[in-house]
């Protein structure tokens, strides 16, 4: 009996366990890394037609997106996930496919078009996506299911995503079993819409996610509602548009939520019916999901609508844009209205469009909600740019830039202390894993020296003895290789540095004359040092 770690160790995407019970080949998710890679993955251990089952924890890309590409190779076993994480996964792996395909005929493209011979394939096809949703096998929350002899599994609601979960693991060979629990992505508590995460009471071996081991959220519960009202009424009391880059699923539904209430509690004065639109296929589709899995998704405060015949995320004046066409008409409509659309991060899709149409217009507001990652046209917006490029187009940004502060689906330092106290006796041992090197490392010597828990985090290709306890092979880090700096890499973080620079500035407005003084001369003294002729 066997757990070998392969992806989201020390690094926070591209989850993948590898667990044998007897002749089985079991993967707990199979994620697609995104954003920077700094240690390499070792492969699977057994070819792709050699895996029997894969349990998923939940729909997020980062946990499923790789699954297509095993369908690829050769799987033909059953995912099991639960009923609302099949739903969103046979939207969200179409949708990667999708992108994959669109990536690889660019790219192909822009090789003929300069004589290249080099053809890039899709990592996976739409078909790969397809035979892979046929393999999902829906679960519900709290019931015991028996795999294959010798292994059962639960899923336990994590508050997290719809749907998302904990999964309980029992693994018997001969008369020896052992219970693993696999964290998945623990939620934070509070959330609209979905419940909080629900405590596990037992378990010889937990492996834990640590994303935010290092933080902890605001102590005071954000005035989300109250925020965002003021921010809609100064917007529209200007004539100008809110436009909200959100992710498609989770974030979206989240926002719809908070708008149904200021609606009802007509917060809003002087706008009447506001309208507000979803731009974005993938939203509209997720948004339906939501709605078809309340009862086993949703909270309390939530439920509490439903059974008065109130939809949480559906109120008069919500327009939802599918078509092109659709979404083009939006911006030819000059009443002041909300607009959410994908990417979160703008680097793709329709939102691109109306932050073309808006980002130069003072009067309107660009509202972020989610997390903007380093190198992001999202990120480069929020830390002041005054000008980006969209389309090939400069264009100016005038628009009042504004974020929701503290919305987060993960648990921070001190909600994941609270789910692994909430066993009732310690682990044999707590696997940390789903975090950055330096949080995974921090988090792992908290759980020891204040927790007194006997944890570890492994490096990709760790392979541990379930039944003795002992580890097989503990594998050292091996660093992805970078690839060397072209002149236009580097002129590209020069340009990236001068507008952190003017981020900077912008926010020391109004200091000290003697401390901005002192930084103007060195500003000065650096351009005398590179602007020579």
């Amino acid at each position: 009996m066997e757990l070998m770690f392969i992806g989201a160790d020390h690094e926070v995407t591209g989850s993948c366990h590898y667990l044998r019970v007897g002749d089985r080949n079991i993967l707990i998710d199979y994620g697609m890394e995104q954003g920077a890679n700094v240690f390499e993955n070792c492969e699977l251990p057994v070819d792709a037609a050699a895996v029997d089952y894969v349990f998923l924890t939940h729909a997020h890309i980062d946990h499923s997106g790789m699954l297509p590409l095993l369908y690829a190779r050769g799987f033909r076993g059953g995912i099991y996930a639960t009923a609302a994480t099949c739903d969103l996964c046979s939207i969200m792996l179409r949708d990667c496919a999708h992108i994959q395909m669109q990536e690889a005929e660019w790219k192909n493209r822009k090789a003929r078009r300069s004589a290249g011979s080099v053809v890039t394939e899709p990592v996976y096809t739409m078909e790969d996506a397809d035979g892979t949703i046929r393999r999902l096998v829906p679960c519900d929350y709290d019931s015991m299911i028996t795999v294959c002899e010798g292994v059962q599994i639960r899923f336990t609601d994590i508050g997290h995503l719809l749907g998302s979960a904990s999964i309980e693991v029992w693994a018997t060979e001969g008369n020896v079993t052992k219970k693993l629990v696999f964290s998945g992505d623990i939620g934070n508590h509070g959330q609209p819409l979905i419940k909080d995460p629900k405590p596990t009471a037992q378990a010889d071996y937990v492996v834990m996610e640590s994303t935010y081991g290092d933080r902890l959220h605001s102590a005071e519960k954000p005035d989300y509602i109250g925020e965002l009202t003021e921010i809609l009424q100064t917007t529209f009391d200007r004539g100008g548009n809110v436009v909200i880059p959100s992710f498609a699923v989770g974030r979206t539904q989240e926002m719809l939520y908070f708008l149904r209430q200021i609606k009802a509690e007509k917060r809003v004065q002087g706008h009447g019916n506001f309208p507000v639109y979803v731009d974005s296929p993938l939203a509209v589709e997720a948004t339906g999901i939501f709605q078809k899995n309340e009862y086993a998704c949703f909270d309390d405060e939530a439920m509490a609508l439903v059974r008065q015949g109130i939809n949480p995320i559906a109120f008069p004046g919500l327009r939802l844009a599918i078509t092109s066409d659709e979404s083009r008409a939006i911006n030819f409509e000059s009443t002041p209205k909300v607009i959410i659309s994908a990417s979160g991060m703008c680097d793709a899709g329709r939102i691109r469009h109306h932050l073309k149409h808006n980002l130069w217009r003072p009067e309107c507001t660009v509202l972020f909600v989610g997390y903007q990652a380093a190198g992001t046209l999202g990120r480069a917006i929020v830390e002041g740019s005054r000008e980006v490029r969209l389309f090939g187009e400069p264009i100016e940004v005038r628009a009042q830039i504004a974020q929701l502060t503290g919305m987060s689906g993960h648990a921070d330092r001190d909600g994941l202390f609270r789910w692994i106290d909430s066993f009732e006796k310690k682990p044999r041992k707590v696997f940390v894993v789903h975090g950055e090197d330096s949080v995974c490392k921090l988090f792992t010597e908290s759980l020891k020296i204040e927790h007194g828990i006997d944890a570890y985090a492994p490096y990709s290709g760790t392979r541990f003895d379930l039944i003795s306890g002992s580890f097989i092979h503990e594998a050292e880090p091996v660093a992805v290789k970078k690839k060397a700096r072209t002149v236009s890499d580097v002129f590209a973080r020069l340009l990236a540095s001068g507008q952190r620079l003017l981020a900077v500035i912008h926010r020391n407005e109004g200091g000290a004359n003697k401390d901005l003084a002192k930084f103007a001369d060195q500003i000065n003294s650096l351009c005398d040092k590179w602007d020579k002729p």
